[in-house]
């Protein structure tokens, strides 16, 4: 090729190329597929969890976000859970992205707070034992978008285990990006409102029909086990248990010259008083003994009720 030959050799707009292969579409098509989509949210999804959690939880639209995929998961920022999920014969991959205060009220209302006199909380990585908590939320969502989207064959989506975005791996730039949507719905508890986000690829969008469904979550009495399957994820998560035995004072003098084999001995004579923690917090009061060849140490009090060493675990 002649030098002035490949002057005139210009790289193919992208955007185009996505128009002609039906990877782009219109914000006046994509925003009308994501208003209805919103709507149908809006109907069956407080039915789905109220109905559950018997808290008043509300829906609403708060409008569409178009670009490349990856950065609309970024722009979602920091202290959100995501969820990457899928759903035969309609996407093989799409994201919901859900702020932490909401879930954090969620735990603290499923423990026995009343949901009008939770504070907000401040956006945060969730923890382990609430990501627990939160996978049914994310669950929830993706039923409702289940029965919204016209994907054939009546499967069930297939919802990865949430993380914190903060957690969340950094893009392969050898992998080409998507241009997508996100949906975004406000989700209130009390005084918490927060968002959560549907990230669909609009490839899938332009090819979505939208069938709203009678009587996805108008049975109030229906009992779908949300709120059984919440307290049994908080019940069943595992936590690291520590325990701390107050020792005899020292002089710094003599701390300095212990070498192996030297014994400190424990401060209390007889009963020995062992303070049981977990993530910082104390749950219990404890005596140290034996049994057999293994150590242990036996309940002797609590530092407040069930509730509140669930709280304290979770927070």
């Amino acid at each position: 090729m002649s030098t002035s030959t490949a002057s005139n050799v210009h790289a193919f707009d992208s955007r185009l190329i996505a128009r002609m292969i039906g990877a782009l579409g219109d914000d006046k098509v994509i925003g009308r597929t994501a208003l209805e989509l919103a709507q149908v949210f809006d109907e069956l999804l407080p039915g789905v969890l109220q109905s559950e959690t018997g808290c008043d939880v509300t829906i609403a639209y708060a409008g569409f976000r178009t670009g490349l995929r990856n950065e609309l998961i970024a722009a979602l920022g920091d202290g959100v859970l995501l969820g990457d999920l899928s759903l035969r014969n309609w996407c093989a991959d799409f994201q919901v992205g859900c702020d932490s205060p909401v879930l954090i009220a969620l735990v603290e209302a499923l423990l026995g707070a009343e949901p009008t006199s939770i504070e907000e909380p401040a956006p945060r990585s969730l923890s382990k034992i609430e990501i627990d908590v939160a996978l049914p939320v994310f669950h929830g969502i993706a039923e409702v978008l289940r029965t919204a989207v016209n994907a054939p064959g009546g499967f069930e989506p297939i919802v990865g285990r949430p993380y914190n975005s903060a957690d969340r791996a950094k893009p392969d730039p050898a992998l080409k990006d998507v241009f997508a949507a996100s949906i975004d719905m406000t989700i209130g508890l009390g005084p918490v409102l927060s968002t959560f986000s549907v990230i669909v690829p609009q490839g899938t969008l332009l090819k979505t029909r939208i069938v709203p469904r009678k009587g996805a979550g108008e049975d109030r009495n229906a009992k779908t086990g949300w709120t059984e399957q919440l307290e049994e994820q908080v019940r069943r998560s595992a936590v690291s248990l520590e325990a701390r035995i107050r020792l005899e004072s020292l002089t710094l003098d003599t701390l300095s010259r212990l070498q192996a084999g030297d014994v400190i001995p424990f401060h209390d004579g007889q009963d020995v008083r062992v303070e049981v923690s977990a993530n910082g917090r104390d749950l219990y009061v404890c005596d140290f003994g034996r049994s057999g060849s293994r150590y242990t140490v036996r309940v002797k009090d609590t530092h407040g009720s069930e509730q509140d060493i669930l709280r304290h675990i979770m927070s």
